[in-house]
């Protein structure tokens, strides 16, 4: 009932510096389970093509033999519309967590041209801020405070299960979804609005990403499209050349 609607969205999986070749192979096969292929490594610290990973991917190896291999994040994430990243912590820069079911909602939401991505990171530290900051939303799976981080595989068997689920309920239903710009596009962006607000004074030099991680959340949330990453681009241009940073004509672009 799903897989029509799953065959444009399957989301990305990405796998940041695992370091079991046996948790590979089971994210390998849960990944199979719901229809999802692609499996990108970034940086692997294992073999992930040796025994260990092939005996726990069983049917599943030919995601194993096709993975992706990329020196950094930014690289892996290059051409997704949406990127979610799983975190179990909390703080100042980690605000309004999804739950893989809302997670579920957003990615298939996306037009079927669009790709998403879901970001998992290493088994005993996680993602760093640094590397959330390139995805737009944050998920996070409800667990008890005894023991409350998940097994790799596991917690990609929740996000896929939540999100072939919601796909099963789709199906039928109107389109109507929206194409997203993508990370590249939304990093550029970021780099602009960097430049043009430290130019204004309106960024500590020192510490210009306490300020920026917030708009990146907000703007994280708004979901943008090409056109409006454009016209937002398109604003700041205008603030550079009202500045004297760069020449041009003044006036709103769309």
């Amino acid at each position: 009932m799903s897989d029509q609607l799953l065959a444009t969205n399957r989301p990305v999986i990405v796998l940041v510096e695992p370091q079991g070749a046996g948790n590979v192979g089971s994210v390998c096969r849960a990944m199979y389970n719901y229809g999802a292929t692609d499996l990108r490594l970034v940086n692997p610290q294992v073999d992930h093509l040796g025994r260990e990973a092939r005996n726990m991917a069983v049917k599943a190896a030919e995601v194993l033999e096709r993975a992706t291999i990329y020196a950094s994040l930014p690289e892996a994430l290059s051409d997704c519309s949406l990127s979610i990243g799983t975190t179990r912590r909390f703080g100042r820069y980690r605000e309004g967590m999804l739950h893989p079911d809302e997670a579920a909602d957003l990615m298939l939401n996306l037009e079927p041209e669009s790709t998403c991505a879901l970001v998992f990171g290493r088994e005993d530290k996680g993602l760093f801020t640094s590397e959330l900051d390139l995805c737009q939303h944050f998920v996070t799976i409800p667990t008890d405070a005894r023991l409350p981080s998940m097994n790799l595989a596991q917690a990609v068997v929740v996000c896929l299960y939540e999100v072939y689920k919601r796909a099963g309920e789709l199906a039928g239903q109107p389109h109507g979804r929206k194409k997203l710009a993508n990370n590249q596009q939304l990093e550029a962006l970021y780099r602009h609005m960097t430049e043009s607000l430290l130019n204004i004074d309106y960024l500590n030099p020192q510490n210009p990403d306490h300020i920026m991680r917030t708009y990146r959340r907000i703007l994280g949330r708004a979901g943008l499209n090409e056109r409006e990453v454009r016209i937002l681009r398109g604003m700041f241009n205008q603030i550079d050349i009202a500045t004297g940073i760069k020449k041009g004509k003044r006036g709103a672009k769309d």
